[in-house]
């Protein structure tokens, strides 16, 4: 186990963080699962749905060892090659998508001969935010052309975008403002992202409004519950989003400050998605206030490792790496906790490390391995830093001796005449 621990290089507060939030997501999918599983097959038997999570778990793990091995400046040139490839396979899923765990949209694509489903736009997201710190970074003998950025910058990000929206929203929106603050953190003019900020709104305006001209396009079935999700957030009028919220809301109620125990959920038995987007409504049922404050704890603790590695990072592409990999992450956890006691309206968000499902889990390591990736190589470069500072103390002090030495042996040796005979000095000699 020692040696396990000593192979893994980088930031070990983020290690143990991450550790931990995977460690715990047991116990909750392994109860909350309960509801797929009547579903499934009509048991209530949630064993294999605990296995197939300590799998991917298991995967995730490894993932970020073998990630975190690569050394991260050669994410940069990875992602300007993977951006037309994400291009292609979202496109397949816009045509091609199927529906899995009960969602109502086409979000995962199948992988052939594997019968492993996976949802592109969580891949996209990741290649989407290397790309744009790739950019941000680059070295620059004059300022940011407004024209120029759009070609090479904006073109490409809402290219990704007009794929992810018709089936997901909620991404494309979380997707398009971490973005924005990586950039306005990269030091993009204000004025441009004010710009792209306008624009961004006049387009999801024109896309609206062309859904209201073809309404029974496949195309644009999706914009009608976003509608109808604002709608009932803003109103009383009862639907299944609805339904939902009061089933979390009585969870979080019923745990009160200790929860009814694990595995001891009820509403977990109602809640269409409890073991993905309303597992923080099942972990404060059954631990309690403590137990989702907790959570919540952790995600922070974790937010503050991404600030103080970026801080630590030495050059301004590990800096954005880290935080457009990693803040995303935490808002993401912070949505769907929102979701669960009703500040936002249903996104379809999952807690990141938590939440049941391979896709979300695998994308989350590989942005961890990265972000590892770029605490590794500051942890290398102060090591070299250290070991370098030693050994010139360890040379000085060589030298140092080597010259009292020869000092002592000069005084050992010196034939100056101190005695009454002139040939004492030579006799002594």
């Amino acid at each position: 186990m020692k040696q396990l621990i000593g192979n893994l290089k980088g930031d070990k507060g983020i290690w143990s963080f991450v550790a931990l939030l995977a460690l715990f997501s047991f116990m909750p999918v392994f109860s909350a699962s309960s509801n797929l599983a009547y579903l499934g097959h009509g048991t209530g038997n949630t064993l294999g749905y605990l296995v197939k999570h300590s799998g991917h778990i298991f995967f995730g793990f490894l993932i970020i060892f073998w990630v975190h091995k690569i050394p991260y400046h050669y994410f940069r040139s990875i992602s300007k090659w993977l951006l037309p490839v994400v291009w292609v396979v979202l496109a397949i899923t816009m045509i091609k998508g199927t529906v899995i765990g009960g969602a109502n949209a086409s979000r995962w694509l199948q992988i052939p001969f594997v019968g492993i489903s996976f949802q592109p736009s969580a891949f996209a997201a990741l290649v989407l935010f290397v790309f744009v710190a790739r950019y941000l970074s680059k070295t620059r003998e004059k300022p940011i052309d407004f024209v120029e950025s759009l070609k090479e910058l904006w073109l490409p990000v809402f290219i990704t975008l007009i794929f992810i929206l018709p089936s997901n929203f909620s991404t494309t929106a979380l997707i398009f403002s971490m973005i924005l603050m990586l950039a306005f953190i990269g030091k993009y003019p204000m004025k441009y992202i004010a710009v792209i900020v306008g624009s961004g709104i006049v387009f999801l305006t024109f896309f609206v409004l062309i859904s209201k001209a073809f309404p029974d396009a496949k195309f644009f079935s999706r914009v009608r519950t976003w509608e109808s999700r604002i709608e009932n957030f803003s109103t009383d009028k009862p639907d299944e989003d609805d339904y939902q919220i009061e089933k979390a809301k009585i969870a979080i109620a019923s745990g009160k400050i200790y929860g009814l125990g694990p595995g001891k959920s009820v509403q977990k038995n109602f809640l269409p998605q409890s073991s993905s987007d309303f597992i923080y409504a099942i972990i404060v049922e059954e631990y309690g206030l403590i137990g989702g404050l907790g959570v919540l704890s952790l995600y922070l603790l974790l937010l503050f490792r991404f600030v103080v590695a970026s801080h630590k990072a030495t050059t301004l592409f590990g800096k954005l790496v880290v935080i457009g990999l990693g803040f995303p992450m935490i808002f993401q956890a912070m949505i769907n906790m929102a979701v669960a006691v009703e500040l936002l309206p249903v996104t379809g968000q999952t807690l990141p490390l938590i939440s049941s499902g391979g896709t979300s889990i695998w994308m989350t390591c590989i942005a961890l391995g990265i972000i590892i990736g770029v605490t590794k190589k500051e942890e290398e470069i102060a090591q070299e830093l250290k070991d370098t500072a030693k050994r010139e103390e360890a040379l000085q002090k060589l030298i140092d001796r080597e010259l009292e030495e020869e000092y002592v042996l000069e005084e050992a040796y010196s034939i100056e005449d101190k005695a009454k005979n002139p040939m004492q000095a030579v006799l002594n000699k």
